[in-house]
């Protein structure tokens, strides 16, 4: 046999050694949301899926590039079907795309589709990493992307990492690397994923990964999916096969996981029973031909635990004792599976608990061993999982459960003491630095056997404290229950619970900075605080762990719980967090700082503000009182901008507590299907100072679409903007308004301007201007006929920011009224020109040129990525009755929020079309 490790030196092993014992090669770092389980992972269906797990070594690691890009029933099947641990490493978080759900974008729209993705890999059964590229927007080649991503190494450094950390049997790559993956992004993916494959067993590619104790990894296979059933595929996988244990097929559960993703119109999606077929093609193996048909990714990888002994080769003499070990704990978990009955799960304990107990026994005499440091590393990593799995196994058999509660008298006084809080306040939902608070732990035992919980200890991040305040421990009968209440103590100098990593300009930052590197590649940080219960029971020991919990009221679905995280007791945020000024209305304006208590001792915290230079500010501080956490007080600065030029400035907020300077908000992100994590962003305003003339008398509408901030941006330069509501829609007045706009994906989500398009068009016909932004749903928009006259718009788009632009007709009004627009408007722009175009004559690989559209349109710009056709659709207008049509697919709400002079000047422009004459 050919070991995984021959290209590491004998120099290298021998120096590895010590640090072998001191990093875990293969540490357990999965983070889940908050740690919810799903049915399917309790009970007897649980345990049957834990059995599954411990019949098998198989390992398996996917590469994709976005969440929403896996092939959701393939890993269902495997994690859940075929009991493999899998990994599947996704190469950014999606922030570059858009929100079909909220207003989130960049940074925290990533950190919501981790959310998501988290929650559809728990239906998957999978793992989870990242790596620190940032998706950046739409990509149509891979050049671009790795352009924008510094080459391969950013993201393909990371791949390797997981996969020496993961030691798979198999690596799969969701793409292939070639054009027909699409999106340049999953072409990148492609190639590093395949790249990786080699790299990882290559000890000279990224060698400060050895120095951290990691070990070059050669996994056995490379497959590529994105295979069709027409093509030379080597397996052929139903998803579509039924599972008892799950109720329906993998497909089917895979997809109740995948439309989790709804910010990207993932959600929704249903299918029926019947076959479902994935295929692969195997590109690489080091254990045979790639050219034979096979039946699993693991034909001829010997996956039992007695195959650990042989993978050994010649080693395996050294510890001769491994493999009757080995083939004992085989026979436990066959006398597991054939002793588990519906109706008493938990007589599969004592087999469960005898093979743990020869696992526990096996691992110190595997680290004793003569084994080269390779070979030990990897069998360690091997038991270590299978020991995790037996605790798991055990707990579902015995119905083990443990509760971690924060108190309801958490908080404390200075003396250290809780305080009692009462019921109409109790809302500690985060732990300040320096603050004590107690919790619960409790353990629960729902089989018949007799169990003792020996001990409950805390697992916290380093520097916190903590005590037992009582403790109940005492043996369980079936349905009993007992446990430990502790005081906490949380040092000053606490981490916050946040993402470990951030941009400081996400508008042009392509990679992430790691704050945190301990915990690089992980979806999050996990949660500050732990429990762990100890128990035995007549035929062995097991252990459980749990998160600590706080619960709150929501209003609408009661009481509810989410992970206690910590944050500063005090959160800033700086209100508008833009301002556009236009040069002619640079008067003094008002600022709002929002401070939000996170603790629920009153404060008295001090408000000042951090100016540009010559600026100045009214008052220059001011004192905010808050009596409780959750309380929110503002304090309202009036601003004197000094003389200025065509740039952002930046206005910051500081607070003063406690001698310490606070200057950073938060918000909680994610749903109620998806748990919480938290976004910081610092309490800054960034003031973009511009020349823009607006009409004086322009009335406008706004119908808001999926979520914008254009309304904010169009009244910070001056123009009059009122929100239309549903019901102004169906039956108001709507010739109160010179120009109405739709936001963004309007046609996509508001059923309303669906079903009330005609009121619009009529609204044109009597003489108003009408602006439609882009949507996604382009087939149902043509399906739809929404236009005046005959378009088609398609996915057709432009995503190089710095592509030229042309005016096509220089002299139409829209070019000069009120402002006067120039090639230099089209400069500074961000993240793609403009999506989901009108098409007149469609580029290679997008479509059919037989779709025109209407003669009576007029298309006002063009551009083009490098080598593609010109595209005429991103704005085009067209006089309808009396008044003006106009759709754009220009990238404005993008655009406009981070203060783009040039676009803001053309959009006042085209919301003015039609009113030259006022």
């Amino acid at each position: 046999m050919i070991s995984p490790f021959s290209r590491l030196s004998l120099k290298q092993a021998v120096s590895l050694l010590a640090l072998l014992l001191v990093f875990p090669l293969c540490p357990s770092r999965r983070v889940i949301a908050e740690e919810r389980r799903l049915p399917a992972d309790e009970g007897i269906a649980g345990l049957e899926q834990a059995l599954r797990k411990l019949r098998t070594t198989a390992r398996m690691t996917f590469v994709t590039a976005h969440p929403d890009d896996e092939d959701a029933g393939m890993l269902t099947l495997e994690a859940r079907g075929h009991g493999a641990s899998v990994t599947l490493v996704t190469l950014n978080r999606g922030e570059g795309g858009q929100n079909r759900t909220g207003s989130e974008l960049f940074d925290a729209l990533g950190v919501l589709r981790t959310l998501e993705l988290l929650a559809a890999g728990q239906y998957y059964g999978v793992e989870q990493r990242f790596t620190k590229v940032a998706d950046f927007g739409f990509s149509k080649n891979a050049e671009e992307t790795l352009n924008k991503w510094g080459g391969h190494d950013s993201s393909l450094e990371d791949i390797v990492r997981v996969i020496r950390e993961q030691r798979p049997d198999v690596v799969v790559s969701r793409f292939q690397g070639t054009p027909r993956d699409g999106h340049g992004n999953h072409q990148a993916a492609g190639m590093v994923g395949r790249e990786a494959f080699k790299a990882a067993a290559d000890p000279s590619r990224f060698p400060q990964q050895l120095k951290e104790g990691l070990l070059p990894w050669q996994a056995k296979k490379l497959y590529m999916d994105n295979v069709r059933a027409t093509e030379d595929y080597t397996l052929r996988l139903d998803t579509g096969a039924y599972d008892p244990a799950l109720g329906v097929s993998y497909a089917q559960f895979g997809l109740e996981g995948y439309s989790r993703q709804v910010s990207q119109g993932s959600g929704g999606g249903r299918i029926g029973p019947g076959h479902r077929y994935s295929y692969y093609k195997l590109l690489q193996s080091t254990i045979g031909s790639t050219e034979t048909k096979e039946h699993s990714f693991y034909d001829g990888i010997d996956t039992s635990l007695s195959g650990l002994a042989s993978a050994l080769g010649a080693e395996e003499s050294k510890v001769t004792f491994l493999k009757p070990q080995l083939i004992e704990i085989e026979h436990r978990v066959n006398d597991a599976t054939g002793a588990v009955r519906p109706e008493d799960p938990s007589l599969a304990a004592p087999a469960l608990l005898a093979g743990l107990a020869i696992v526990n026994d096996l691992l110190p005499r595997i680290e004793s061993s003569s084994l080269s440091p390779a070979a030990k590393g990897e069998l360690l990593d091997r038991l270590r999982t299978k020991r995790e799995q037996f605790e798991a196994a055990a707990n579902l058999a015995l119905g083990i459960a443990l509760e971690v509660m924060v108190d309801a008298d958490a908080p404390a006084a200075a003396s250290g003491e809780p305080v009692e809080i009462p019921a109409s306040q109790r809302t500690f939902l985060m732990a300040a630095p320096g603050q004590t608070f107690s919790l619960t732990a409790r353990i629960y035992n729902r089989s018949k056997y007799t169990v003792t919980p020996d001990e409950i200890q805390l697992e916290l991040p380093q520097g916190w404290q903590y005590s037992e305040l009582r403790k109940g421990l005492k043996p369980l009968n079936s349905g009993d229950d007992s446990f430990v209440r502790f005081r906490v103590k949380v040092p000053d100098n606490a981490e916050y619970t946040r993402p470990y990593w951030h941009r400081t300009d996400p508008q042009k930052e392509s990679i992430v900075t790691i704050d945190q590197p301990r915990y690089q590649t992980l979806a999050l940080p996990p949660w500050p605080v732990h429990a762990v219960a100890s128990y035995h029971v007549e035929g062995g020991k097991g252990r459980i762990g749990g998160v600590a919990q706080v619960r709150y009221a929501d209003s609408v679905y009661g009481q509810e719980q989410r992970p206690l995280a910590v944050g500063p007791p005090l959160s800033v945020e700086l209100q508008p967090s833009t301002q556009i000024v236009s040069e002619s209305r640079l008067d003094a304006t008002e600022v709002t700082v929002d401070i939000r208590s996170n603790t629920p001792k009153p404060i008295n915290a001090q408000a000042r503000l951090d100016l540009p230079e010559g600026w100045k500010c009214e008052p220059a501080s001011q004192t905010v009182s808050l009596q409780k956490e959750g309380e929110i007080g503002s304090a309202k600065f009036k601003i004197t901008p000094a003389r200025v030029s065509e740039r952002q400035y930046e206005i910051k907020a500081i607070v003063e507590l406690d001698g310490k300077r606070y200057s950073e908000g938060f918000s909680v992100v994610g749903r109620r299907d998806l748990g919480t994590f938290y976004y910081y962003r610092p309490a800054v305003q960034e003031v973009s100072v511009l020349s823009v003339k607006t009409p004086p008398d322009l009335k406008v509408g706004y119908l808001m679409g999926a979520g914008d901030e254009i309304p904010a941006v169009l009244k910070q330069v001056g123009v009059n903007v009122e929100m239309i509501s549903p019901s102004q829609l169906a039956a108001g007045d709507l010739s109160r308004y010179q120009t109405i706009i739709l936001g963004i994906r309007a046609y996509d989500v508001r059923s309303d301007v669906r079903d009330y398009n005609k009121r619009l068009l009529e609204y044109v016909q009597g003489g108003g201007t009408l602006v439609v932004q882009y949507n996604m749903g382009v087939a149902a928009f043509n399906a739809g006929k929404y236009t005046p006259y005959p378009a088609w718009a398609t996915a057709a788009r432009v995503t190089v920011e710095e592509a030229p632009v042309k005016l096509l007709d220089p002299g139409d009004r829209v070019f000069h009224y009120p402002n006067e627009i120039q090639p230099r408007d089209f400069d500074g722009w961000i993240q793609e020109r403009g999506v989901y175009f009108f098409t007149k004559a469609y580029g290679p690989g997008i479509g059919s040129p037989s779709i025109i559209w209407d003669k009576r349109y007029k298309p006002l710009l063009s551009s083009h990525d490098p080598g593609e056709l010109p595209l005429e659709g991103g704005l085009v207008k067209a006089s309808y009755g009396k008044g003006t049509y106009i759709f754009t697919g220009y990238a404005f709400f993008r655009q406009l929020p981070a203060g783009v002079p040039g676009a803001v000047r053309l959009f006042v422009n085209i919301i003015s079309a039609g009113h030259e004459r006022q």
